[in-house]
């Protein structure tokens, strides 16, 4: 049977390595990988073979349509008329609207993707009988294992 675990990079790890080699696990029966995290930026824009299901032009259709309508009544007054205000006042909301959710999406959400949860950075593979896989993954546990799979 083999246990996989995950951990951040921290002295629990080496504690949890420790205590399995105490409970008689031997030093070959157990692995540890780092992991590669991603470096690069998230992309905003979506594909056409990728999508992260938000969208950006919500904001700037909701802000068309009522800029639109303003323009339009405010456009009888005006010497272009209604249809002309009503075009450019969709148009100025659409740009608004679809800057705000730019905005949110690349500055604000960002900082909340970087601040979110702990992330995996190693992980720990180790091989064992299946009468010892409850107590080593009690052990795993107990030293602050993100997340422990079996395999048998």
């Amino acid at each position: 049977m083999q246990l996989f675990s995950t951990f951040i990079h921290s002295s629990f790890i080496e504690m949890a390595v420790a205590t399995l080699e105490k409970k008689g696990i031997s030093k070959e029966k157990i692995f540890i990988v780092p992991l590669d995290n991603r470096t690069e930026e998230r992309q905003v824009f979506d594909t056409i073979h990728r999508s992260d299901g938000t969208s950006l032009i919500d904001v700037g259709a909701a802000l068309a349509t009522a800029f639109a309508v303003i323009g339009a009544s405010i456009g009888f007054k005006l010497a272009w008329g209604p249809i002309y205000w009503g075009l450019i006042g969709a148009a100025a909301g659409f740009l608004l609207g679809f800057g705000i959710r730019l905005y949110t999406e690349k500055v604000i959400k960002k900082k909340k993707r970087l601040l979110k949860g702990k992330h995996s950075e190693l992980i720990l593979i180790v091989e064992c009988e299946e009468s010892e896989g409850e107590m080593v993954e009690n052990i795993l546990f107990n030293h602050y294992a993100l997340g422990v799979a079996k395999v048998k």
